[in-house]
């Protein structure tokens, strides 16, 4: 794996850029946004800014995918800032890759959050050489319904404010929900949702321990960054725990199973260390995660891979409240306790 430079951790009083790298979200619907960047401002302390297209419509936000990658480039360059927070996700963050500069990024390394489509820039940010952070964005997390999620809030500070490693992840004991809202409702962004009760993460296969750097994303969005300039190569993946979440389009499982099969056939599967799945997505229906798993399992046990230590269930990805997980540290799964262990901080 390369090696990465850490950002300086965050403290009260820095300023974040907020960037709209994929959807334009805050043009479509700005009080979701405004609830959002209230919550960074006053539960840590930050200074929000917008960058130049950040508010833009989400029309020429679509059309302009060179002025999305300026706003990312800027916020890099402009010693003001010590942060950059996605507003939100979207489809197509992948067609900012002809405009990043990598030495730039490496060059002026700053906390990047985000999740979701956001995983094509956290690889970009990889690539670099960077750590990068991938959790809440600004109007899914941070903007919850009723104020943020005390487990999402708690993971942001000690992934990104704190020092020391995370340690032992916290289990969920709020409840999770990722159920639909109306953003446009004010009514309704002041109310919480309804929680799910939350069950503890599940060991699938594996046993003892397993300890290797993180590495992962949304899944529909790593398939559209494979062989480009910004997908690990062979050896980061080498020793490497995957983690790995689906989005609200709740993909196959015969999908994620012909995507797994060419991380076998790829040599990536074979490298690995341990893999870490997301709770998904309600919208699969019932019996998604259970099948999602089990297209898992099945191209884990075609590739040889049985003895792999899989832990499932995890708040992280398109789920309420989530975690937020640093690239590149070293982690560790327990399989007789079901636990997972960040071992080293994400900042400096």
């Amino acid at each position: 794996m390369p090696q990465l430079v850490k950002p300086r951790r965050l403290v009260a009083g820095d300023t974040i850029a907020a960037v709209t790298p994929s959807w334009g979200g805050p043009g479509t619907f700005p009080q979701r946004y405004a609830a959002g960047k209230a919550q960074i401002e006053q539960r840590f302390g930050l200074n929000v800014v917008e960058m130049a297209h950040t508010l833009a419509p989400a029309e020429w936000i679509a059309r302009n995918p060179q002025a999305r990658a300026s706003d990312l480039m800027d916020a890099f360059t402009d010693p003001a800032i010590s942060g950059i927070f996605a507003t939100i996700g979207g489809d197509d963050c992948i067609r900012l890759l002809p405009y990043l500069d990598l030495d730039v990024i490496r060059s002026n390394p700053k906390v990047f959050l985000g999740f979701s489509d956001t995983t094509a820039l956290h690889l970009a940010c990889y690539a670099a050489g960077l750590t990068s952070f991938y959790g809440p964005s600004i109007m899914a997390g941070f903007a919850e319904n009723g104020g943020m999620h005390a487990y999402t809030a708690d993971g942001v500070h000690q992934a990104m404010f704190a020092a020391a490693p995370i340690g032992a992840v916290p289990i969920n004991t709020e409840g999770w929900t990722a159920g639909p809202t109306d953003w446009a409702s004010s009514s309704l962004q002041a109310q919480p949702r309804h929680l799910q009760p939350a069950d503890a993460p599940r060991i699938l296969q594996g046993s003892g321990t397993a300890t290797g750097h993180l590495l992962g994303g949304c899944a529909e969005v790593l398939e559209m960054t494979k062989g480009t300039a910004w997908w690990p190569d062979k050896a980061a993946w080498q020793g490497a725990i995957l983690f790995f979440e689906t989005s609200e389009d709740a993909p196959s499982p015969h999908f994620i199973r012909y995507w797994l099969r060419n991380y076998a056939a790829s040599g990536i599967i074979g490298g690995l260390a341990g893999l870490l799945i997301a709770r998904a997505d309600p919208k699969g229906g019932s019996g998604y995660q259970q099948a999602m798993e089990a297209a898992i399992l099945q191209v884990l046990a075609e590739a040889g891979r049985g003895d792999l230590p899989v832990l499932a269930g995890l708040d992280f990805g398109h789920t309420q409240p989530m975690l937020t997980l640093p690239y590149g540290v070293e982690a560790r799964i327990d399989c007789a306790t079901g636990r997972l262990t960040i071992l080293e901080s994400g900042v400096s």
